[in-house]
């Protein structure tokens, strides 16, 4: 008697086995009918399903125990996302498949449909679980510091799409039984119609990467788009879509690549420099500008934070009087203090003491050109403050104290009056003096 391979050897002694059984159930079975494959094909089923259940057993105290204990975070992000249960379910696929060997007829329709079904139950349940671990994947990113200055959601958005191409390509050349390379090198007929079906896509997928590359746009960055008329801060960059939360609370949804393509605002610079821009201007009526005088001096003088710039201009003063002195020139060209310029001075002083303000970034008070409307006086500063209640607050606060301070200088803003029937006074006292 001539020894068989163990692979034959089995598959026998189960072929005998099973005839066995149905002589028991008072069945005739021969190796090769179908009653005998039906047969082959129960104990196949429950094998697989025995191995479910060991599967199980497995993962629900043995892995989940190790997970529960282990001191990294990666794992149990891997099992919130079900990954290890999605394994799991391999298992009676890859029982099937390679059980289908021993118990079944090589090359009988049950054999084929046996092995075609599990082939594609395979492949639909490890596709399940790498959906499941870039889910795990994303949870895992965010959690790092990187997340803010790159965020992954477009390439995991891109590996879910090749990978649900890569699932149909695999059942498909499964169906018809042609290597998947045969069908992608056909893929070139329909290329046209692919562009022209996944545009969004493509254009999204090269935005993510320029993106990425070059940190143009992260999630909770303040963007402003007037053409979209989006204004409000990125809640998701997507594959196709980026989703703005603006500041009226509603949701706006633009395509990815506008991001690279239209013109936009990103307040990101704002929140790294650790201050927001305060730019705002007065408005003083010229004709209550004016030289200082001594009365003024000795007001102004009380002031603690303008007396080292009154200390420092007298000195200033006194020496230039002398030296027009020397030379006997008018006394017209000498210098003089001005209200306006110790306003000025004042307003510098005082916001340079500010605690609200940014002392490491521009801090200044500058004079406009003059106009109809009188001389501006421009504060330019940045307030530590970068929340946008308290930053108003702190704004409002500043230039409350300076229009009130305004009239110790002897200064006045100019305003535009008109009365009930829509004129303008200031107009008409003007063609009155003419």
């Amino acid at each position: 008697m001539t020894k068989l391979p163990n692979t034959e050897f089995a598959k026998a002694q189960l072929s005998e086995m099973i005839s066995e059984v149905a002589s028991f159930l008072g069945l005739e079975s021969q190796t090769g009918d179908l009653l005998h494959q039906w047969v082959g094909l129960s104990v196949l089923i429950i094998a697989a399903i025995l191995a479910w259940l060991v599967a199980l057993f497995l993962l629900r105290f043995k892995v989940t125990r190790l997970v529960r204990f282990s001191k990294t975070n990666w794992d149990d992000n891997l099992q919130e996302a079900g990954v290890f249960r999605r394994l799991a379910l391999v298992v009676p696929g890859v029982v099937l498949y390679f059980g289908k060997d021993v118990l079944l007829v090589p090359d009988s329709k049950m054999f084929i449909a046996v092995g075609n079904l599990s082939a594609v139950y395979i492949m639909i349940v490890i596709y399940s679980a790498l959906q499941g671990a870039l889910t795990a994947t994303d949870q895992i990113y965010k959690t790092t510091r990187f997340a803010r200055k790159a965020p992954i959601t477009g390439f995991i958005q891109v590996a879910r799409l090749l990978f649900t191409l890569g699932l149909i390509f695999l059942i498909v050349s499964l169906i018809v039984g042609k290597s998947p390379i045969y069908l992608l090198s056909g893929l070139t007929a329909i290329a046209a119609v692919l562009l022209l079906v996944f545009k969004d896509t493509i254009l999204g997928f090269v935005a993510g990467i320029q993106i990425a590359a070059n940190r143009m746009f992260n999630n909770g960055d303040w963007i402003q788009m007037p053409r979209y008329e989006v204004d409000g801060e990125i809640l998701e960059i997507g594959l196709t879509v980026v989703k703005v939360q603006n500041w009226d609370k509603t949701i706006s949804t633009l395509p990815s690549y506008s991001l690279i393509t239209e013109a936009v605002k990103n307040w990101r610079g704002m929140s790294d420099s650790g201050g927001r821009r305060i730019k705002r201007a007065i408005q003083i009526d010229m004709r209550s500008l004016r030289f200082a005088s001594r009365d003024d001096l000795e007001k102004w003088e009380k002031l603690a934070i303008l007396q080292p710039y009154l200390a420092s201009k007298k000195i200033d003063i006194e020496q230039h009087c002398k030296d027009l002195d020397a030379r006997r020139l008018d006394i017209v060209n000498s210098r003089k203090l001005t209200n306006v310029g110790t306003f000025r001075a004042y307003i510098q002083a005082y916001i340079a003491q500010h605690p609200d303000i940014h002392k490491g970034l521009t801090c200044m008070v500058r004079q406009l050109p003059p106009s109809e409307k009188g001389l501006p006086i421009e504060v330019y500063c940045f307030s530590r403050i970068q929340d946008w209640v308290r930053y108003e607050g702190v704004q409002a606060d500043l230039f409350d104290h300076i229009l009130s301070i305004m009239p110790y200088f002897g200064l006045k803003t100019y305003q535009r009056i008109t009365n009930a029937n829509g004129d303008d006074p200031n107009q008409r006292s003007g063609m009155v003096g003419q």
